[in-house]
């Protein structure tokens, strides 16, 4: 992982600590994991007590040592699942959930363990039932007594770090700005420092004054004035950079280097180690790896289910176009799939045969005179897009997911495409028989430039939110519209 700048705190706040450094917020992180680590030694013990558990005094070893396993056990899980992370310090509602996924797995680990030992009968049930239920009360009470105190110290300023940025320019301004307007980060800015003496040094950055140049900055660092240096200069200055950078090296305060300018548009995307190289992850692909196996395994158990089930429907709807008007019971269509690949979409015919469209297709619209009887009743219904689930079976397309379109469709007479540039993007993902724009409401014809791009808006929040959980989320509220004979699809 790559090291990031101390986080949390109002950089105002710490301006009246600027003579003095500030308390590591490790520090009250060490005391957050002694305080919960004596807490659920402490509740195993007090909980045989209140109960009066007589083989307390006989066999207190066995319960001292499944008290004192469960607590390494909390403390290693706790530590795994990010309980004591920088994030979880100030977030009651973060911390909480972490603790509590903690616990409860800690309580499965021990229930799982005297089970394979065939050791749960060495201790009472109601004494662990007990502890179990009163020590995760405890952890919780007492974080929110802990998180109150640790946010008051941040707003006083306690752990802020002295941080001056070299580079008096565009770059070290908007980074300036980026700390100013983080109330997360535990940063007393003390100013700026540059060693140009041309037009392209700001007057004052930010709202601070340029305090002086490098050997400026270097006898405040000797002074103990300042925790950290910024060097806000272009990456491509390289000489100039490792001039700056080899002479503050040889000082005992921490120095960073500032994003390139380019680089702030991008500034809340991650970073990850390339072997010893760090890269800017801008774009992730979505539902891949083991997430795109449990999406097509979802695919093909569920939609295996609901053929079994509707065979009976998809028969007698084919029949009925068939008997309704001359022509092939299926209508095969090209739509945009994944990677923008194109693929022929099931549908039941619901339109007279010599009236079907292929190339600047047209959306039907209410009242249509191309729909057919039949037509009119299975596209009410959404039965016509029943056979898509052949497609999702052979892997075009899937249950869930935004709704394929054809190449040539258009929303206020423009291609959809045209209208919004990054249309493109919900192609990242399979298209799927229902999805999370229908649901909400955006479905039907697209006929205006408005309702592409709410559409588009719900399709690329699906992307970016899927799970498994969303997906059977999604399915449920579709067969609760088509039930009440809402239009979905």
């Amino acid at each position: 992982m790559t090291d990031r700048l101390p986080e949390v705190v109002t950089p105002d706040a710490g301006l009246l600590h600027g003579d003095r450094p500030g308390v590591p917020l490790e520090f009250a992180v060490i005391v957050l994991r002694l305080i919960e680590f004596g807490i659920v030694l402490t509740s195993g013990y007090l909980m045989a007590l209140l109960l009066g558990e007589p083989r307390l005094g006989v066999d207190g070893a066995v319960y001292g040592r499944v008290v004192l396993l469960g607590a390494i056990v909390f403390a290693t899980l706790a530590e795994a699942m990010g309980c004591y992370d920088l994030d979880a310090q100030f977030s009651l509602r973060i911390v909480w959930r972490r603790l509590a996924g903690s616990w409860l797995m800690t309580a499965l680990f021990l229930i799982t363990l005297g089970f394979l030992l065939k050791a749960s009968d060495d201790v009472s049930r109601g004494w662990a039932l007990a502890w179990f239920s009163g020590g995760g009360s405890a952890l919780l009470l007492s974080r929110a007594g802990t998180t109150i105190w640790v946010r008051r110290l941040k707003n006083r300023g306690t752990f802020n770090q002295r941080v001056a940025i070299f580079g008096a320019s565009i770059q070290g301004e908007r980074f300036a700005n980026y700390v100013l307007n983080n109330s997360r980060l535990t940063i007393s800015l003390i100013g700026f420092f540059d060693d140009r003496s041309d037009g392209r040094v700001l007057a004052a950055p930010a709202g601070h004054k340029v305090l002086g140049n490098l050997t400026t900055l270097m006898a405040m660092i000797r002074e103990g004035r300042i925790d950290q240096v910024v060097v806000a200069l272009p990456w491509s200055a390289e000489t100039r950079l490792q001039q700056i950078v080899s002479r503050l090296a040889l000082t005992p305060v921490r120095i960073r280097l500032a994003p390139d300018l380019a680089s702030f548009a991008f500034a809340r995307r991650p970073v990850v180690m390339l072997g010893e190289m760090p890269v800017m992850t801008l774009f992730e692909r979505p539902i891949s790896g083991m997430d795109a196996l449990l999406k097509r395994a979802e695919d093909l158990v569920l939609t295996s289910i609901i053929l079994a089930f509707l065979w009976p429907v998809l028969l007698l709807v084919a029949i009925a176009v068939r008997i309704d008007s001359p022509g092939p019971i299926f209508f095969r269509q090209p739509r945009e799939g994944f990677n923008n690949r194109q693929f022929k979409v099931f549908k039941f015919r619901s339109m007279y045969h010599d009236k079907g469209q292929v190339d600047r297709i047209q959306q039907a619209s209410k009242r249509d005179p191309r729909v057919t009887p039949v037509g009119r009743f299975i596209r009410r219904t959404s039965l016509d897009e029943l056979p898509q689930l052949l497609n999702v079976m052979q892997g075009d397309m899937s249950l869930v997911g935004p709704r394929p379109h054809a190449p040539s469709t258009r929303a206020g007479g423009r291609l959809f495409s045209e209208v919004v540039a990054s249309y493109a993007a919900r192609h990242k993902v399979k298209p799927g028989i229902t999805g999370w724009a229908q649901v909400c409401g955006w479905r039907g014809e697209t006929d205006t430039e408005d309702k592409l791009v709410k559409r588009l808006e719900h399709d690329l929040h699906y992307i970016e939110n899927w799970s498994l959980g969303f997906d059977l989320y999604i399915l449920v509220r579709t067969v609760g519209a088509v039930v009440l004979n809402r239009e979905v699809f």
